[in-house]
């Protein structure tokens, strides 16, 4: 039950953006350019670090809504997603994506912890310092939304069929598209 009385009954964070529309339009903009925007990686990879990152903050909500919209964006789908989550050292993906992954967990755990030997790696393996940088907001911006809905206890759905509803919507929409909208509470 979440800490304060939202005026919707969704799950996660469209039950407070549906609270705080204000907050909501700028969040969602956000997200639009973070994980649709343009950026040298894709947005099935921009998605993979969004669950990745929400998978070790623990965010449920965060991990399997985002998880739905990777598993969409890639051509090796969920089961991929659930390697990344199991071991990404492991997982069938690049090694400029899993330099890429180090750098997003060493975010997960402060933006200090980013060492010198996190971008050495990832340019090592190719990567660019604009896959860098989109990395670490992407990162970031996970771990601020992770603190949102987890920091309120909104309610996340366990059946996966509640997060694959939203897939074609993102997807084909977008973000903005997709952003609840409501009175403002008083």
């Amino acid at each position: 039950m979440p800490h304060i009385t939202l005026n919707s009954d969704e799950p996660g964070i469209r039950g407070l953006l549906r609270f705080r529309p204000e907050t909501a339009r700028p969040l969602n903009a956000l997200a639009e350019v973070l994980l649709r925007g343009e950026s040298p990686l894709s947005r099935g990879e921009r998605e993979l670090i969004t669950t990745y990152v929400s998978g070790l903050n623990e965010c449920r909500y965060c991990t399997s809504a985002h998880a739905a919209f990777a598993a969409a964006q890639l051509p090796e789908g969920m089961t991929l997603v659930e390697q990344v989550h199991a071991d990404p050292d492991s997982a069938p993906i690049s090694a400029r994506m899993k330099a890429l992954l180090g750098i997003a967990a060493a975010v997960q755990q402060g933006g200090r912890q980013v060492g010198d030997h996190h971008i050495a790696a990832a340019r090592a393996e190719g990567a660019t310092d604009m896959e860098i940088h989109d990395t670490v907001l992407v990162a970031a911006a996970s771990c601020m939304v992770n603190r949102y809905v987890d920091g309120l206890a909104t309610f996340a759905p366990d059946d996966p069929a509640a997060y694959a509803a939203a897939v074609d919507r993102i997807i084909a929409h977008g973000y903005t598209a997709a952003s609840p909208v409501a009175e403002p509470q008083g």
